[in-house]
């Protein structure tokens, strides 16, 4: 079985120019999610010189299949859903810093300067961070080994290649059980393995899972080893009750396990929470004056894809809002 890598769209960030060094710009954004693209709308229409700096766009709504609860379409197709909000942005002709990630940021008197990976440095008077997060990696012996041969964390990049095989998903919430629907279309044998005890899918998503055969539930479970050479032949789960090992004769594995926050360029310069989500108020403002956080890499609950775009419109209103007190715009 051939496990393709798989690539990201960046027609539009070839296409759109590039962000200048030798100006100050009033806001800039990074990231290219829901957040960080209505922040772009919002900033753009309130006539701010703004520009982006993101290694790719769409964010998590390109990893998934179809969603089904964004205002005005029953269900949408997820990719079709990010493309829209592309060809919004796209446009405003803003500039874009392309396939960059933020190396570190940092504010010096009244500026933010904001240095990539290729030795770039962008200023702006205001600095708005929504960056996402990335999913958590499975900790165990073939997990790092295999990826992209049997390891597989995109159900919406990798559910084809599994076609009538045999998979196991880790997870027990709705990212996982999602998976496992996604899987189920191509007609996959699927077994859910959910390290804590409960499932935490919403009832609808189990219910939806638990009506066919094809799909096992392993409930207090953990992955304790990933097996195969040039690619995955088995998973090994363990019982958290009795400590019994048991070999699952599989031909891949999702991991649906949790994400992480993609914090690093600010995270020595604003207040984080336990879990590294940059600390937001009700206006998105940060501990840094002029910095503000959007969408999932804050600590805003309920990680949706129609509140990551409200806060990101909300965090463009407020940084306008704080360059006219401080006439700066």
């Amino acid at each position: 079985m051939d496990f393709p890598t798989f690539s990201l769209d960046t027609s539009f960030l070839e296409q759109a120019k590039e962000p200048e060094l030798d100006v100050i710009y009033d806001l800039l954004i990074l990231g290219g999610g829901p957040a960080a693209m209505s922040a772009a709308v919002y900033a753009a229409r309130k006539m701010m010189k703004l520009a982006i700096v993101t290694k790719d766009f769409g964010g998590q709504v390109r990893e998934t299949s179809e969603v089904e609860n964004w205002m005005g379409f029953q269900s949408i197709n997820a990719k079709d859903l990010a493309d829209m909000f592309e060809e919004h942005v796209k446009s405003f002709d803003i500039p874009v810093s392309l396939g960059t990630a933020t190396a570190e940021c940092k504010k010096e008197a009244d500026t933010f300067k904001v240095h990539t990976e290729d030795d770039r440095v962008f200023s702006s008077r205001t600095l708005i961070v929504a960056t996402g997060k990335r999913h958590r990696p499975l900790e165990v012996p073939g997990g790092k080994e295999l990826v992209g041969r049997g390891v597989a964390y995109c159900a919406t990049c990798d559910a084809p290649f599994f076609k009538g095989k045999r998979v196991v998903v880790a997870g027990g919430g709705n990212s996982a059980f999602t998976t496992a629907v996604d899987l189920l279309k191509v007609g996959a044998e699927v077994t859910l393995v959910n390290f804590i005890k409960g499932w935490q899918a919403d009832a609808a998503l189990q219910a939806r899972v638990e009506q066919t055969d094809q799909v096992s539930l392993l409930d207090h479970h953990q992955v304790v080893r990933i097996e195969g050479k040039d690619r995955v032949t088995g998973v090994v789960v363990k019982d958290r009750e009795n400590e019994r090992e048991a070999k699952l004769d599989v031909d891949g594995i999702f991991v649906e396990i949790g994400l992480i926050p993609n914090n690093e360029s600010v995270k020595d310069l604003v207040d984080l929470n336990e879990q590294g989500e940059v600390i937001v108020d009700c206006s998105c403002r940060t501990s840094v004056e002029g910095l503000y956080g959007a969408g999932d890499v804050t600590t805003v609950p309920h990680k949706q894809i129609v509140i990551a775009a409200g806060e990101g419109a909300k965090a463009a209103l407020s940084a306008y809002d704080y360059l006219i007190n401080k006439s700066l715009l």
